[in-house]
């Protein structure tokens, strides 16, 4: 008994070519009618009426980030700057 794939399928590939050659038009108008009427069903919310409850899935996961190494932070340099706001040092008589 060979086990040999192409061998153990051969016998449907060849059902299946001769199929589509027969029929094939009408295999293809069967299955756009039937894609039609999946978006149609899925557009009207075929989809949403399957879930009950919380539709909201969670899944656990484990997140790896790489840090940069410990520095320290820069020095604060302070810098005592006068303002002068619209002449307001002039001293008047």
């Amino acid at each position: 008994m060979n086990l040999n794939p192409a061998e153990l399928l051969d016998p449907i590939f060849n059902t299946l070519d001769g199929l589509i050659e027969n029929e094939g038009v009408y295999l293809y108008l069967v299955f756009v009618w039937l894609a039609l009427l999946a978006i149609g069903w899925i557009f009207s919310g075929g989809l949403r009426r399957g879930m009950k409850g919380n539709a909201a899935t969670v899944v656990p996961a484990i997140i790896f980030t790489m840090q940069p190494p410990m520095q320290s932070p820069p020095p604060i340099i302070g810098i005592e700057v006068d303002q002068i706001w619209n002449g307001d040092d002039k001293i008047e008589d």
